[in-house]
């Protein structure tokens, strides 16, 4: 499904050397890497405050741990999303409720959310899944209507733009906050675990970086119950150098998008990503649906041709075993249910060869023309 020995490759002068320099230094914890790095995401995504911290699912708890949230508060998000983001929302005492999604985007669809909107909801927390921005003009509007607070899951899609009010921005600015991950398999990912929050809110940045030490904005001094959540100077010093080829990165994902739609949207029973332009779409994964319960026995097929394939999501969080105690007298998402099981995510990242896309292809379509 990747190759992250072959950016490391591509890239090993610049992060040996950044690796070397942190080592030399001594400086492991709150290096002035760091700071460096933060200063250079905020200045990419043209928003003021960036915090890092020690992965996403940190980045989450943070954001919403720095909006005053009380237990028992509502906050509505996907049904469909890595088990993370309900996660964040239920260790806190917070009710995480699940929003349908859209069939041809797979992200939380805004009809939904307006639905479940009641008395205690108190935020909207939307998952740019897979690389492709969330409706995020609806639910803004509706976020405005009913006072509500928005965070942004972009750990799947850190560099992708949307346009709001016929300007673009980054994934991640427009709401109050925004949260990313640094996992090594995203856009720009660390060689570990790392994450970041970001906002235009000077108050909320700064109780953000308290939050994440420990609360305190002297050592020795905690003013509120915090986390300990920090990023290694030794990751911040990777992606420092990562940073400067994310949009590359981006790139070469969308041209191997636009060959996978080219040689595979005319296969029926297979639908392949609906996108309103494809440079809003920064394709973290690569998915695609499989109608009339083809989905595993393709799955199987790949596999025995030496091809790596992906199942994300097989479960819907509104399914989860942990998660049954929030669903008392709820109905399931069904079209989230229907979407787990017909998804299949095939490979795709920087510098994957072309023959390889070819032999996917290839072995695709021969799979559909020998089961007619």
């Amino acid at each position: 499904m990747n190759d992250l020995h072959l950016q490391y490759l591509k890239l090993k002068i610049g992060i040996d050397a950044a690796v070397l320099d942190v080592l030399k230094g001594g400086q492991y914890i709150n290096g002035t890497e760091v700071n460096q790095f933060s200063e250079e995401l905020a200045d990419y995504l043209n928003v003021r405050h960036v915090i890092p911290c020690a992965n996403g699912t940190d980045a989450i708890q943070l954001a919403l741990m720095a909006l005053n949230l009380k237990p028992g508060d509502e906050v509505i998000t996907t049904a469909f999303s890595f088990f993370a983001t309900a996660e964040a929302i239920a260790i806190l005492g917070l009710i995480p409720v699940f929003a349908d999604i859209d069939p041809i985007s797979f992200n939380i669809d805004p009809k939904s959310v307006e639905s479940l909107i009641t008395s205690k909801t108190r935020c909207i927390l939307p998952v740019h899944l897979f690389g492709q921005a969330a409706s995020m003009p609806e639910l803004v509007n509706l976020a405005n209507k009913h006072q509500l607070f928005i965070v942004e899951d972009v750990a799947q899609s850190l560099g992708t733009n949307a346009l709001i009010e016929n300007t673009e921005k980054k994934l991640g600015t427009i709401g109050h906050i925004g949260c990313t991950s640094f996992f090594p398999t995203k856009n720009l990912g660390c060689f570990g675990d790392g994450g970041a929050v970001m906002t235009n809110d000077s108050e909320l940045a700064i109780k953000i970086k308290m939050l994440a030490v420990h609360g305190s904005k002297q050592p020795y001094r905690h003013e509120i119950i915090g986390l300990n959540s920090r990023l290694d100077t030794i990751q911040a010093a990777i992606l420092r150098v990562k940073l400067p080829y994310l949009n590359g990165f981006i790139i070469e994902r969308q041209k191997i998008a636009e060959a996978y739609i080219k040689e595979l949207n005319s296969i029926d029973d297979f639908i392949v990503p609906e996108i309103s332009g494809i440079a809003n779409h920064s394709f973290n994964q690569f998915t695609i649906r499989i109608k009339n319960g083809l989905r595993d026995e393709l799955k199987d097929y790949l596999s025995q041709k030496g091809i790596s394939s992906k199942v994300y999501y097989p479960v819907p969080l509104d399914q989860q075993v942990a998660m049954q105690e929030f669903m008392k007298g709820r109905a399931i998402c069904s079209e989230a249910d229907k979407t787990s099981k017909e998804v299949l995510s095939l490979p795709i990242y920087p510098g994957l060869p072309n023959e390889n896309i070819q032999h996917i292809v290839h072995t695709i379509q021969t799979y559909f023309k020998a089961s007619i």
